[in-house]
């Protein structure tokens, strides 16, 4: 697939590993908005958990789904098994939202979603990389990336621009 072709397909083409381990071709999310974010259990934003699923609570039954990948590259904050993860998830922020195996986000071994990410929406100041835990990307109803969030805005904040994507296209 070329950059130009995955300006077209959007998130569609990818494939990623769920929480439980079973590959899972991103395009069953074809037609919702999607929120997708690198996620850690120990970081100063972990609670942001709680406002990604009132979000997806709120706004999935209009198509909107919150994709989380947890991320061990900063500061080894999510140093757990996914098991783990889940649970912590679970227990701590009753989390139902879809969550994925643990991934790179940033570097060589960055997984291809998140290279196709940050180069669609570039971050603060212009720059590609992801500089920290809860990088927000929201995904339009056709696989396109419509914005990026730096992680100290809260999933609250949010919720205009989801708003308006799920007013547009099927769904609604």
């Amino acid at each position: 697939m070329t950059a130009a072709d995955s300006a077209t397909t959007g998130i569609y083409e990818y494939s990623a590993r769920t929480i439980a381990g079973e590959p899972v071709s991103l395009s069953i999310y074809r037609g919702k908005v999607c929120l997708i974010v690198n996620v850690a259990s120990e970081c100063g934003f972990t609670p942001q958990y709680r406002g990604l699923e009132e979000l997806y609570q709120r706004h999935r039954a209009r198509g909107f789904v919150v994709l989380g990948f947890p991320c061990n590259q900063f500061g080894a904050q999510e140093p757990g098994d996914e098991g783990a993860i889940q649970a912590f998830c679970s227990a701590n922020f009753g989390v139902t939202f879809p969550l994925f195996a643990k991934i790179d986000v940033k570097g060589p071994a960055a997984h291809p979603l998140f290279r196709h990410l940050t180069s669609r929406r570039r971050g603060l100041l212009g720059t590609r990389a992801i500089k920290w835990n809860f990088t927000k990307f929201l995904v339009d109803r056709t696989g396109l990336v419509q914005h990026r969030f730096g992680p100290r805005t809260p999933p609250a904040q949010l919720e205009p621009a989801i708003v308006a994507l799920l007013g547009q296209g099927p769904g609604r």
